[in-house]
């Protein structure tokens, strides 16, 4: 029930298929790349979207012909083991929100198919991203898809970020600051919910990089103050961003790898396509 929170990356930072293709030379946007080291290794970069709809799940000739071929698949965060990296290390939200708000989290925690007892302990940020999807998500988002897949073609399986990583991101932000994020998700109504998330599938099946991560910000940060919205985006994004290229780049140098990644780190300055390139990468964009 906890693989909803992979939705994370997507929704609150950027945090966000192709049926035949063509390479073109990179311009900086796109969301399925090929990436070719200086000394000829060819790997694969895909800009993901942490859902189970199935417009983006129907997986093109394309890319499962590109997972066939690499010798390792690569995701965000290497799988999670440890449901305590949801919770927090003490209290309960219980007593955190006023009555008519609790009544809010039971209904929806309800709706999502959670247990009261671990929503009421679970990081408030964490919470807020859940509860701020219109549709409970199941184990089989577009990312969970891809690494089955890579293991049916018996392909190992390496995460950019620990679990620990992954779910701690948000920690250093105090508890206030937490229960900002979840009365924002307690205050959108169903249809806010659903409107943000056609948009951002709708941005998705354009695959522009460039002008789906602008989309996550702007539906986020409109919905924050614009100095905490700053502050998630520097660790949601940035920070994990420099990470990621860290640890990606070494690895597609060293054998052929499928890197699957939220969307929303592709694109821009400090996005993983700048990176590639930086590296001395050839980067060819595969699309329609």
């Amino acid at each position: 029930m906890f693989h909803h929170f992979k939705k994370l990356l997507i929704v609150m930072a950027s945090f966000l298929l192709l049926s035949t293709s063509f390479l073109v030379e990179a311009t900086g946007k796109g969301l399925f790349w090929q990436v070719e080291a200086p000394n000829g290794t060819v790997s694969y970069l895909f800009g993901t979207i942490h859902t189970d709809d199935n417009r983006v799940t129907d997986f093109s000739r394309p890319i499962l012909d590109a997972l066939k071929a690499v010798d390792l698949f690569v995701m965000e965060m290497q799988p999670n083991s440890d449901p305590a990296n949801f919770m927090m290390a003490e209290g309960s939200i219980k007593d955190m929100l006023n009555e008519a708000e609790v009544e809010q989290v039971k209904a929806l925690t309800d709706f999502h198919v959670m247990h009261l007892s671990q929503a009421l302990t679970m990081k408030p940020w964490l919470l807020a991203v859940v509860f701020s999807q219109y549709k409970p998500q199941t184990p089989y988002s577009q990312d969970n898809l891809l690494m089955r897949g890579s293991q049916d073609f018996g392909k190992s399986i390496k995460g950019l970020e620990s679990s620990q990583e992954h779910f701690g991101v948000i920690d250093g932000f105090s508890m206030d600051d937490q229960l900002v994020m979840l009365r924002t998700a307690l205050s959108l109504t169903e249809e806010q919910k659903e409107t943000n998330f056609e948009t951002l599938i709708a941005a998705y099946l354009k695959g522009d990089s460039d002008a789906l991560l602008a989309l996550d910000a702007e539906i986020t940060g409109a919905s924050l103050s614009k100095g905490l919205w700053q502050r998630m985006r520097v660790k949601l994004l940035d920070e994990r961003n420099v990470l990621m290229a860290e640890r990606a780049i070494p690895l597609a140098q060293q054998q052929s790898v499928f890197i699957a990644v939220g969307a929303g780190h592709l694109a821009g300055d400090g996005g993983l396509i700048h990176a590639f390139q930086q590296a001395g990468f050839t980067l060819k964009r595969i699309k329609k």
